[in-house]
């Protein structure tokens, strides 16, 4: 599913940018300049509102960008995630599947030595485009 927030990135003499998330009380992050602070902020909502599903707490709805806290030179921006493409890409417990092969293509498979997980993954991800 993927959320859209407002950031506030604070400058920060000599340290870069502060960002927080007015409506993600979780925290903050930091960033060196305008692009690391991006990255940056997109990993720590991310990782929150995983801990937020996680736990059950509810998601809260994004406040309007043209009414937040600004204090002078700060810059408001809105940072998007995708956390089910996040859980994706980063959960990977394994799962024991049972499957059923005619005999023969058993016994050729396991004469070429070949992995039956490995294949079965390369094959799903083939078919599903991923």
């Amino acid at each position: 599913m993927r959320h859209v927030y407002p950031a506030i990135f604070r400058p920060e003499e000599g340290y870069g940018f502060c960002i927080f998330f007015p409506d993600i009380r979780k925290g903050a992050t930091q960033g060196d300049d305008i692009t690391d602070g991006i990255i940056m902020a997109e990993d720590f909502l991310v990782s929150a509102l995983c801990k937020m599903e996680d736990t059950g707490e509810e998601i809260p709805k994004p406040s309007d960008i043209n009414f937040l806290p600004l204090e002078e030179g700060d810059i408001a921006t809105f940072i998007s995630v995708d956390v089910t493409e996040y859980r994706r890409r980063t959960e990977n417990k394994f799962i024991k599947k049972t499957l059923t092969i005619p005999s023969w293509l058993n016994a050729l498979a396991e004469d070429s030595k070949i992995n039956f997980s490995q294949t079965l993954q390369q094959a799903l991800k083939e078919k599903l485009n991923v």
